[in-house]
């Protein structure tokens, strides 16, 4: 009986230890990842498979570090939130780092920075910011897109949506005027859907970085991602998968291979 109690006492320990091990630091346990099906070449679903630069990074960087990843789909309006709740363990989803953002999130070391792509069709007459004036504008709802056309263009009608794909279908069918996309995410629907006939008007730079998003206090994964970060840059993968995935864009010094 003794013996019956203390073996069933052990088993109970070692399975508290071990789902102890497979906590937030990824040791062990599959790290659920939160990222977007429909927005190319960041993130995005293709033959039954999550790739694109962010997620293709990510797994490099896993791979480094030992770690294993699932990845899952949602909509950017609602990722941080999940991420945050524990829903996922990481979101991966070029999700810039604003303060606001940093309120609800923490995040990895930057891994690229935002670029925005106003677009619209060759006929629309719009050409900038300044001729979005009055225009029904498209943009994802919650991201940087959003927050820069009400700041930069304040009057234009904004249209919001939950994904890239609904907003570019509005695009192409005419129900909006123009959209302000990822400027690697503009150029890539300008360049596959020839017949809309769509144009990045106007490309706008920023300085704000693109980080992968953990739930706050998450501190030895964060850790684990940022060294596995350094490595993807020093042996030049992290080159290769932006030459893949956005071959027009220039590479910022920091991500050059040796740094």
């Amino acid at each position: 009986m003794k013996k019956t109690l203390v073996t069933a006492l052990t088993a109970t320990l070692l399975a508290a230890l071990t789902a102890c091990g497979g906590s937030d630091s990824g040791g062990g346990k599959t790290l659920r990842v939160g990222t977007l099906s429909d927005s190319k070449p960041n993130a995005y679903q293709e033959n039954g498979n999550y790739t694109g630069f962010d997620n293709e990074l990510l797994k490099a960087i896993a791979a480094k570090e030992g770690l294993k990843l699932e990845f899952a789909a949602t909509e950017f309006s609602a990722l941080l939130g999940q991420v945050a709740n524990g829903t996922f363990d990481i979101g991966s989803s070029a999700i810039s780092q604003t303060d606001a953002r940093k309120k609800t999130v923490d995040f990895s070391a930057p891994y690229n920075y935002q670029a925005l792509g106003i677009e619209a069709k060759e006929t629309a007459g719009i050409t900038d910011e300044t001729s979005l004036s009055g225009k029904r504008v498209g943009v994802v709802q919650g991201t940087v897109s959003d927050t820069w056309l009400g700041t930069n263009a304040p009057t234009a009608q904004a249209v919001r949506f939950p994904n890239d794909a609904a907003a570019l279908n509005a695009l192409k069918t005419g129900a909006i005027d123009g959209a302000v996309f990822d400027q690697a995410t503009a150029e890539d629907y300008a360049k596959n859907n020839a017949d809309a006939k769509l144009k990045v008007t106007k490309a706008i730079t920023t300085t704000i970085p693109h980080g992968f998003a953990f739930k706050k206090g998450n501190t030895e994964l964060i850790d684990k991602i940022n060294d596995g970060l350094k490595k993807v840059i020093a042996d030049g993968t992290w080159v290769k998968v932006h030459d893949q995935f956005e071959p027009t864009a220039p590479v910022p010094a920091e991500f050059k291979p040796g740094q």
